[in-house]
């Protein structure tokens, strides 16, 4: 699964970029680029794919991704219609190049923080609690800064995301991308479609003839390119998206399990267990007493 390539423009008076982003899914594909991102939303939820990880996002959450680790933010629906004529973003993004401030300074012994959170980033950090928090008032300073103080703003951002916990990575451990660039286009098919579709019976054949392949054909190359079978991605999409309806919504449990595509209420319980760690119940209950 090769992820788009993309260019992060930086301007010519500073050695690394911050912006705010007034559009959803202004990358709406599976790309990658040499710098490394921390992004913080502000506004608007949906569904994230960092590496071979598949999860909810919502405000608050802060990630860190590693250079040239695949990724890519998919907004819910009802964003993806807004325009920039909002006062508040939908997120804060960093990029910036591992070495920018030179390979001597990062060796330097004071400095091993930093290398070991650039290394921890190469399979995305879901920074969380406190450390989160402390992340997105520094980089609302981080936007306004100029000269040496972004430097400084952007070390403290790093340190503060070491404290991540170790079961906080996204990517698994055997997470590779080493593919064909040409495949890029087929990947982002299929992920457009399953996005737009998860809530119906999505039949092998249709989601083949999207790829441009037979059935057989389409489960070997999914399986060689993501790590996991077609149909386990789509129950995580689907209890992603069950997940953002127990605390949105006011419908029952069951309307959620079939509303989310689930054919089965039993199946949808035992998944959600086994993704989640929690019944349906008991997540929407932690999340009302959060």
């Amino acid at each position: 699964m090769k992820p788009h390539l993309l260019q992060v423009a930086t301007a010519p008076n500073r050695s690394f970029s911050v912006r705010k982003e007034l559009i959803p899914n202004i990358n709406c594909r599976w790309h990658r680029h040499a710098e490394v991102e921390l992004i913080c939303f502000h506004r608007g939820s949906g569904t994230q794919f960092v590496g071979d990880d598949i999860r909810r996002f919502a405000p608050g959450d802060v990630i860190l991704v590693g250079s040239n680790l695949p990724h890519y933010w998919h907004y819910d629906q009802e964003y993806q219609a807004e325009g920039n004529d909002h006062a508040t973003p939908f997120a804060t993004v960093v990029h910036f190049i591992e070495n920018f401030w030179g390979e001597r300074f990062l060796m330097l012994t004071e400095n091993a923080m930093l290398r070991n959170v650039l290394d921890r980033a190469k399979r995305g950090l879901l920074v969380r609690g406190e450390p989160g928090e402390l992340i997105a008032g520094l980089m609302e300073k981080l936007h306004a800064a100029e000269g040496p103080y972004r430097v400084m703003l952007l070390m403290e951002c790093l340190i503060a995301a070491n404290r991540a916990e170790e079961n906080d990575a996204l990517a698994s451990l055997g997470f590779r991308d080493d593919n064909a660039e040409q495949e890029s286009e087929r990947i982002n098919a299929i992920y457009k479609y399953a996005l737009a579709h998860f809530h119906e019976k999505i039949r092998l054949e249709k989601i083949a003839s999207i790829a441009g392949l037979s059935p057989n054909s389409f489960c070997r190359y999914f399986k060689s390119r993501t790590g996991k079978q077609f149909s386990q991605f789509l129950i995580e999409i689907r209890i992603g998206n069950a997940c953002k309806m127990l605390i949105n919504n006011n419908m029952n449990i069951k309307q959620i399990c079939y509303a989310s595509g689930f054919q089965n209420f039993t199946c949808f319980y035992k998944q959600f267990k086994q993704i989640t760690g929690k019944t349906p119940a008991a997540y929407q209950q932690a999340f009302s007493n959060r």
